[in-house]
């Protein structure tokens, strides 16, 4: 989880290939109209993210059932963490930590993504980071890939000890 620009499909891809799990590019399952939305420099809200949630929710409880998966999404919100974890799946979240400085130089150095600059701002004031009583860690995601996915590992193999 994390805001645009976080690292969340990069290193979600890399956590699921070391642990031997399915990867979800969570930004996939957004409908069309979403993606238009946001590409035309508008957020999204709650209403809009509704189907979005509903099928992330379907495929944590279709990969829990499954021995597991990591998925990629924002999930900025609280609300929308509950969601997930009301599956009854065993969900833990890593929260990509990332100012907004460091956010905007990668954004605007990405090419072909839907996600245009404009958005961080609304992105930074929709966050609400982990809180103590939800299951996850926050990993500084301003490193190396390398060393972002290593503090990840570190931080997964503390929660299962």
């Amino acid at each position: 989880m994390g805001v645009s620009a976080s690292g969340k499909s990069t290193v979600g891809a890399l956590l699921a290939e070391r642990l031997g799990v399915p990867f979800l590019e969570g930004d996939d399952l957004h409908p069309a109209a979403n993606r238009a939305k946001m590409a035309s420099g508008h957020p999204l809200d709650d209403t809009d993210r509704r189907p979005w949630l509903a099928a992330l929710t379907e495929w944590i409880e279709a990969a829990a059932s499954n021995g597991g998966g990591v998925a990629s999404c924002s999930a900025l919100k609280r609300a929308y963490r509950d969601q997930f974890r009301s599956t009854g799946a065993d969900v833990w979240f890593l929260h990509l930590a990332l100012d907004r400085a460091v956010a905007a130089e990668r954004i605007a150095h990405r090419k072909g993504h839907f996600m245009p600059p404009e958005l961080l701002d609304s992105q930074f004031e929709t966050l609400e980071p982990l809180r103590a009583d939800e299951p996850g860690a926050t990993v500084d995601a301003s490193g190396s890939t390398t060393e972002v996915v290593e503090a990840a590992l570190r931080a997964l193999q503390r929660l299962t000890r």
